[in-house]
Protein backbone atom coordinates (compact mmCIF):
# COMPACT_ATOMS: atom_id res chain seq x y z
CA UNK A 1 0.00 0.00 0.00
CA UNK A 2 1.40 3.48 -0.93
CA UNK A 3 2.52 5.45 2.08
CA UNK A 4 -0.61 8.36 0.98
CA UNK A 5 -3.35 5.51 1.09
CA UNK A 6 -1.77 3.68 4.52
CA UNK A 7 -1.94 7.22 5.94
CA UNK A 8 -5.74 7.01 5.64
CA UNK A 9 -5.80 4.37 8.01
CA UNK A 10 -3.93 5.75 10.85
CA UNK A 11 -4.97 8.20 13.56
CA UNK A 12 -3.31 8.90 17.03
CA UNK A 13 -3.90 8.29 20.72
CA UNK A 14 -4.91 11.86 21.03
CA UNK A 15 -7.73 11.93 18.65
CA UNK A 16 -11.64 12.36 19.82
CA UNK A 17 -14.24 10.67 18.67
CA UNK A 18 -15.69 12.81 16.48
CA UNK A 19 -11.76 13.23 14.71
CA UNK A 20 -11.64 10.01 14.37
CA UNK A 21 -14.88 9.14 12.95
CA UNK A 22 -13.89 11.83 10.32
CA UNK A 23 -10.33 9.48 9.51
CA UNK A 24 -12.92 6.28 8.90
CA UNK A 25 -15.16 8.13 6.77
CA UNK A 26 -11.97 9.55 4.38
CA UNK A 27 -10.96 5.57 4.17
CA UNK A 28 -14.22 4.32 3.09
CA UNK A 29 -13.44 1.16 5.08
CA UNK A 30 -14.89 1.38 8.26
CA UNK A 31 -11.72 1.27 10.42
CA UNK A 32 -8.86 2.95 11.42
CA UNK A 33 -5.57 2.10 13.63
CA UNK A 34 -4.65 4.20 16.66
CA UNK A 35 -0.36 4.69 17.29
CA UNK A 36 1.47 6.15 19.82
CA UNK A 37 4.15 8.93 19.28
CA UNK A 38 6.38 6.29 18.20
CA UNK A 39 3.57 4.76 15.22
CA UNK A 40 3.41 1.98 17.35
CA UNK A 41 -0.27 0.10 17.19
CA UNK A 42 -2.40 0.41 20.15
CA UNK A 43 -5.58 -0.02 19.36
CA UNK A 44 -8.55 -0.49 16.25
CA UNK A 45 -11.44 1.38 16.14
CA UNK A 46 -14.43 0.31 13.66
CA UNK A 47 -17.47 2.48 12.96
CA UNK A 48 -19.19 -0.04 15.02
CA UNK A 49 -16.93 0.71 18.21
CA UNK A 50 -18.31 4.49 17.50
CA UNK A 51 -21.83 3.57 17.34
CA UNK A 52 -21.91 1.39 20.37
CA UNK A 53 -19.92 3.69 22.27
CA UNK A 54 -22.23 6.77 21.68
CA UNK A 55 -25.54 4.38 21.79
CA UNK A 56 -24.16 3.47 25.28
CA UNK A 57 -23.93 7.23 25.84
CA UNK A 58 -20.58 8.60 24.64
CA UNK A 59 -19.96 11.38 23.49
CA UNK A 60 -18.21 13.09 20.76
CA UNK A 61 -15.59 14.85 22.25
CA UNK A 62 -14.47 12.08 23.97
CA UNK A 63 -11.02 10.72 24.00
CA UNK A 64 -10.94 7.99 21.20
CA UNK A 65 -9.23 5.34 23.26
CA UNK A 66 -12.63 4.99 25.26
CA UNK A 67 -14.14 3.56 22.23
CA UNK A 68 -11.36 2.08 20.31
CA UNK A 69 -10.32 -1.55 21.07
CA UNK A 70 -7.13 -2.45 22.39
CA UNK A 71 -4.34 -4.73 21.40
CA UNK A 72 -5.87 -5.52 17.55
CA UNK A 73 -4.50 -8.62 15.43
CA UNK A 74 -1.58 -7.58 13.73
CA UNK A 75 0.79 -9.46 11.19
CA UNK A 76 4.64 -9.16 10.96
CA UNK A 77 4.90 -10.41 7.37
CA UNK A 78 2.76 -9.62 4.31
CA UNK A 79 2.41 -13.17 3.74
CA UNK A 80 0.98 -13.54 7.70
CA UNK A 81 -1.46 -10.95 7.09
CA UNK A 82 -2.66 -12.69 3.78
CA UNK A 83 -3.42 -16.00 6.13
CA UNK A 84 -4.92 -14.03 8.91
CA UNK A 85 -6.56 -11.68 7.11
CA UNK A 86 -8.61 -14.89 4.85
CA UNK A 87 -8.82 -17.11 7.91
CA UNK A 88 -10.36 -14.01 10.66
CA UNK A 89 -12.49 -12.42 7.70
CA UNK A 90 -10.92 -9.08 9.12
CA UNK A 91 -11.62 -5.80 7.77
CA UNK A 92 -7.90 -5.39 7.37
CA UNK A 93 -4.27 -6.51 8.90
CA UNK A 94 -1.80 -4.27 9.99
CA UNK A 95 1.72 -5.09 9.63
CA UNK A 96 4.35 -4.21 12.06
CA UNK A 97 7.76 -4.22 12.78
CA UNK A 98 9.35 -6.02 15.35
CA UNK A 99 8.84 -2.64 18.01
CA UNK A 100 5.74 -2.89 17.18
CA UNK A 101 5.50 0.29 14.87
CA UNK A 102 3.22 -0.07 11.89
CA UNK A 103 5.05 -0.25 8.48
CA UNK A 104 2.12 -1.36 6.59
CA UNK A 105 -1.20 -2.40 6.22
CA UNK A 106 -2.68 -5.06 3.88
CA UNK A 107 -6.57 -4.81 3.27
CA UNK A 108 -7.08 -7.71 1.09
CA UNK A 109 -9.69 -7.64 -2.09
CA UNK A 110 -12.82 -6.26 -1.05
CA UNK A 111 -15.60 -7.59 -3.09
CA UNK A 112 -17.61 -5.07 -5.72
CA UNK A 113 -20.73 -6.30 -3.24
CA UNK A 114 -21.47 -8.45 0.18
CA UNK A 115 -24.29 -11.02 0.39
CA UNK A 116 -27.01 -9.01 2.10
CA UNK A 117 -29.36 -10.78 3.90
CA UNK A 118 -32.78 -10.43 2.67
CA UNK A 119 -35.21 -8.66 5.23
CA UNK A 120 -38.72 -8.87 2.57
CA UNK A 121 -40.16 -5.33 4.30
CA UNK A 122 -42.15 -2.82 2.42
CA UNK A 123 -41.13 0.83 1.78
CA UNK A 124 -42.89 3.98 1.77
CA UNK A 125 -41.45 6.81 -0.17
CA UNK A 126 -42.45 10.47 0.50
CA UNK A 127 -42.44 11.73 -3.11
CA UNK A 128 -45.16 14.97 -3.06
CA UNK A 129 -42.94 17.71 -2.59
CA UNK A 130 -41.80 20.49 -5.34
CA UNK A 131 -38.40 20.01 -4.31
CA UNK A 132 -37.80 23.72 -4.07
CA UNK A 133 -33.97 23.14 -3.05
CA UNK A 134 -33.68 21.46 -6.91
CA UNK A 135 -35.37 24.64 -8.28
CA UNK A 136 -35.20 25.40 -11.72
CA UNK A 137 -34.81 21.69 -12.79
CA UNK A 138 -38.09 20.87 -10.80
CA UNK A 139 -39.92 23.44 -12.70
CA UNK A 140 -39.64 20.62 -15.47
CA UNK A 141 -39.14 17.32 -13.63
CA UNK A 142 -40.54 16.22 -10.03
CA UNK A 143 -37.67 15.98 -7.69
CA UNK A 144 -37.27 12.01 -7.63
CA UNK A 145 -36.65 12.08 -11.66
CA UNK A 146 -33.91 14.21 -11.45
CA UNK A 147 -31.18 11.97 -12.65
CA UNK A 148 -27.65 11.31 -10.80
CA UNK A 149 -25.52 9.29 -13.59
CA UNK A 150 -28.02 6.97 -15.15
CA UNK A 151 -31.07 6.75 -12.85
CA UNK A 152 -32.94 9.03 -11.52
CA UNK A 153 -32.86 10.09 -7.75
CA UNK A 154 -35.74 8.11 -6.42
CA UNK A 155 -34.24 4.65 -8.38
CA UNK A 156 -31.09 4.97 -6.99
CA UNK A 157 -33.07 4.98 -3.62
CA UNK A 158 -35.20 1.76 -4.37
CA UNK A 159 -32.21 -0.24 -5.81
CA UNK A 160 -30.45 0.44 -2.49
CA UNK A 161 -33.31 -1.29 -0.97
CA UNK A 162 -33.90 -4.22 -3.29
CA UNK A 163 -30.30 -5.41 -2.28
CA UNK A 164 -31.93 -6.29 0.31
CA UNK A 165 -34.92 -7.57 -0.97
CA UNK A 166 -37.07 -4.87 -0.41
CA UNK A 167 -39.43 -5.43 -3.21
CA UNK A 168 -42.68 -3.56 -2.27
CA UNK A 169 -43.09 -0.03 -2.81
CA UNK A 170 -45.72 2.66 -1.83
CA UNK A 171 -44.67 5.87 -3.14
CA UNK A 172 -47.01 8.86 -2.04
CA UNK A 173 -46.78 11.82 -4.68
CA UNK A 174 -48.73 14.83 -5.46
CA UNK A 175 -46.36 17.43 -7.43
CA UNK A 176 -45.99 16.42 -11.32
CA UNK A 177 -47.20 12.76 -10.32
CA UNK A 178 -48.24 11.55 -14.26
CA UNK A 179 -44.30 12.50 -15.10
CA UNK A 180 -43.57 9.83 -11.90
CA UNK A 181 -46.12 7.36 -12.92
CA UNK A 182 -45.03 7.64 -16.93
CA UNK A 183 -41.73 6.94 -15.88
CA UNK A 184 -41.90 4.00 -14.00
CA UNK A 185 -44.73 2.62 -16.11
CA UNK A 186 -42.27 2.05 -19.21
CA UNK A 187 -39.35 1.37 -16.82
CA UNK A 188 -37.56 -2.28 -17.95
CA UNK A 189 -36.70 -3.14 -14.12
CA UNK A 190 -40.85 -3.31 -13.68
CA UNK A 191 -40.56 -2.20 -9.83
CA UNK A 192 -44.19 -3.41 -7.73
CA UNK A 193 -45.04 -0.09 -6.97
CA UNK A 194 -48.47 1.22 -5.07
CA UNK A 195 -49.53 4.75 -5.82
CA UNK A 196 -51.24 6.71 -3.46
CA UNK A 197 -52.00 10.80 -4.31
CA UNK A 198 -52.14 13.74 -2.07
CA UNK A 199 -55.06 16.05 -3.34
CA UNK A 200 -52.99 18.47 -1.59
CA UNK A 201 -49.56 18.93 -0.10
CA UNK A 202 -49.33 16.94 3.32
CA UNK A 203 -46.29 17.66 4.59
CA UNK A 204 -43.13 15.19 5.03
CA UNK A 205 -45.56 13.10 7.12
CA UNK A 206 -49.37 13.61 6.55
CA UNK A 207 -49.43 11.44 3.11
CA UNK A 208 -49.12 8.33 5.48
CA UNK A 209 -52.53 8.68 6.44
CA UNK A 210 -53.60 7.76 2.85
CA UNK A 211 -51.85 3.91 3.98
CA UNK A 212 -53.56 3.03 7.00
CA UNK A 213 -54.92 -0.31 6.67
CA UNK A 214 -52.94 -0.82 3.75
CA UNK A 215 -49.35 -1.83 5.53
CA UNK A 216 -50.02 -4.26 8.60
CA UNK A 217 -46.20 -4.45 9.44
CA UNK A 218 -42.87 -2.93 10.10
CA UNK A 219 -41.30 -0.59 6.75
CA UNK A 220 -38.93 1.60 5.98
CA UNK A 221 -40.08 5.02 5.61
CA UNK A 222 -37.83 7.34 3.52
CA UNK A 223 -37.92 10.74 1.88
CA UNK A 224 -37.03 11.01 -1.95
CA UNK A 225 -34.01 12.36 -2.15
CA UNK A 226 -32.18 10.71 0.92
CA UNK A 227 -29.99 7.87 -0.44
CA UNK A 228 -28.94 5.75 2.96
CA UNK A 229 -25.72 3.33 2.59
CA UNK A 230 -25.74 2.01 5.66
CA UNK A 231 -26.33 -1.65 7.14
CA UNK A 232 -29.98 -1.95 6.61
CA UNK A 233 -29.95 -5.20 8.52
CA UNK A 234 -28.50 -3.62 11.29
CA UNK A 235 -30.68 -0.77 11.59
CA UNK A 236 -33.56 -3.44 11.64
CA UNK A 237 -32.54 -5.37 14.44
CA UNK A 238 -31.88 -2.37 16.34
CA UNK A 239 -35.52 -1.48 15.72
CA UNK A 240 -36.93 -4.58 16.85
CA UNK A 241 -34.49 -5.44 19.61
CA UNK A 242 -35.26 -1.84 21.59
CA UNK A 243 -39.08 -2.31 20.46
CA UNK A 244 -39.42 1.05 19.33
CA UNK A 245 -42.62 1.91 17.23
CA UNK A 246 -39.76 4.44 15.28
CA UNK A 247 -36.34 4.37 14.52
CA UNK A 248 -35.03 7.82 13.29
CA UNK A 249 -31.95 7.06 11.06
CA UNK A 250 -29.34 10.54 12.00
CA UNK A 251 -25.72 11.01 10.45
CA UNK A 252 -23.02 13.05 12.32
CA UNK A 253 -22.46 16.28 10.32
CA UNK A 254 -19.28 18.45 10.90
CA UNK A 255 -19.37 22.19 10.43
CA UNK A 256 -16.14 23.97 10.43
CA UNK A 257 -16.45 27.61 12.37
CA UNK A 258 -13.40 29.60 10.66
CA UNK A 259 -12.76 31.90 13.79
CA UNK A 260 -11.47 30.85 17.14
CA UNK A 261 -14.37 30.75 19.46
CA UNK A 262 -13.85 31.99 23.30
CA UNK A 263 -15.64 30.27 26.02
CA UNK A 264 -16.45 33.09 28.32
CA UNK A 265 -16.62 33.19 32.00
CA UNK A 266 -17.38 35.74 34.93
CA UNK A 267 -16.10 39.23 34.20
CA UNK A 268 -15.28 38.56 30.86
CA UNK A 269 -12.82 36.14 32.10
CA UNK A 270 -11.45 33.42 29.30
CA UNK A 271 -12.34 29.78 30.43
CA UNK A 272 -10.99 28.84 26.82
CA UNK A 273 -9.84 28.78 23.79
CA UNK A 274 -10.54 26.96 20.76
CA UNK A 275 -8.84 27.82 17.20
CA UNK A 276 -11.37 26.85 14.34
CA UNK A 277 -13.46 24.24 16.22
CA UNK A 278 -15.56 21.92 14.07
CA UNK A 279 -19.16 21.59 15.56
CA UNK A 280 -20.49 18.51 15.48
CA UNK A 281 -24.19 17.55 15.45
CA UNK A 282 -26.68 14.80 15.00
CA UNK A 283 -28.61 15.50 12.02
CA UNK A 284 -32.25 14.18 10.97
CA UNK A 285 -31.65 12.04 7.38
CA UNK A 286 -35.42 11.75 6.79
CA UNK A 287 -35.19 8.06 7.13
CA UNK A 288 -37.15 5.63 9.55
CA UNK A 289 -38.57 2.22 10.65
CA UNK A 290 -41.62 2.84 11.64
CA UNK A 291 -44.40 0.27 13.31
CA UNK A 292 -47.78 0.60 11.21
CA UNK A 293 -49.55 1.28 14.48
CA UNK A 294 -48.08 5.07 14.26
CA UNK A 295 -50.53 5.63 11.05
CA UNK A 296 -53.64 5.12 13.39
CA UNK A 297 -52.24 8.27 14.93
CA UNK A 298 -52.17 10.62 11.47
CA UNK A 299 -55.38 12.71 10.70
CA UNK A 300 -56.91 12.27 7.70
CA UNK A 301 -56.22 15.37 4.97
CA UNK A 302 -53.95 17.15 7.15
CA UNK A 303 -50.24 18.79 6.53
CA UNK A 304 -47.58 17.69 8.97
CA UNK A 305 -44.13 16.68 9.53
CA UNK A 306 -43.03 13.99 10.25
CA UNK A 307 -40.27 15.03 13.01
CA UNK A 308 -44.32 16.02 15.01
CA UNK A 309 -45.34 12.72 14.22
CA UNK A 310 -42.00 11.13 16.12
CA UNK A 311 -42.56 13.59 19.04
CA UNK A 312 -46.08 12.94 19.36
CA UNK A 313 -45.44 9.07 19.85
CA UNK A 314 -42.94 10.34 22.29
CA UNK A 315 -45.43 12.56 24.28
CA UNK A 316 -47.65 9.22 24.25
CA UNK A 317 -44.75 7.16 25.69
CA UNK A 318 -44.16 5.16 22.64
CA UNK A 319 -40.21 4.02 22.72
CA UNK A 320 -38.61 6.02 19.52
CA UNK A 321 -34.97 5.91 19.30
CA UNK A 322 -31.89 7.25 16.77
CA UNK A 323 -29.78 4.93 14.95
CA UNK A 324 -26.53 6.66 14.20
CA UNK A 325 -24.70 6.61 11.26
CA UNK A 326 -21.45 8.41 10.08
CA UNK A 327 -21.47 11.64 7.38
CA UNK A 328 -20.21 9.20 4.26
CA UNK A 329 -22.97 6.88 4.94
CA UNK A 330 -25.85 9.12 4.07
CA UNK A 331 -26.47 11.32 0.22
CA UNK A 332 -28.52 14.22 0.38
CA UNK A 333 -29.66 14.03 -3.00
CA UNK A 334 -32.00 17.01 -2.55
CA UNK A 335 -29.25 20.18 -3.00
CA UNK A 336 -27.97 21.13 -6.38
CA UNK A 337 -24.37 21.80 -4.38
CA UNK A 338 -24.44 18.05 -3.62
CA UNK A 339 -25.77 16.01 -7.10
CA UNK A 340 -22.10 16.31 -8.57
CA UNK A 341 -20.65 14.57 -5.36
CA UNK A 342 -23.54 12.30 -5.78
CA UNK A 343 -22.74 11.01 -9.04
CA UNK A 344 -19.07 10.61 -8.22
CA UNK A 345 -19.38 9.18 -4.68
CA UNK A 346 -21.79 6.71 -7.01
CA UNK A 347 -19.65 6.36 -10.07
CA UNK A 348 -16.05 7.33 -9.37
CA UNK A 349 -14.22 10.51 -11.17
Amino acid sequence: MDNLEFQKFIGTCDLSVAEAMRKIDINSSGILFLTDEQTRLKYSLTDGDVRRFLLAGGHLDDNVQKAAHPDPKFAHTFEEAVTLYDNKKLIAIPICNDEGRMVDLYIGKMPARTQRTPLHIPVVINAGGKGTRLDPYTRVLPKPLIPVGDYPIIEHIMKEYQSYSCDQFHIIVNYKRELMKAYFSENEAHYHIHWYDEEKPLGTGGGLSLLRDKIDSTFFFTNCDNLLLANYERILQFHRKHQNVITMICAYKYYPIPYGVIEMGINGKIEKIREKPVISVLANTGIYVVEPEVLEDIEDDTAVGFPEIVEKQRQKGRKVSVFPVSESEWLDMGQLSELEKMRKRLYGE
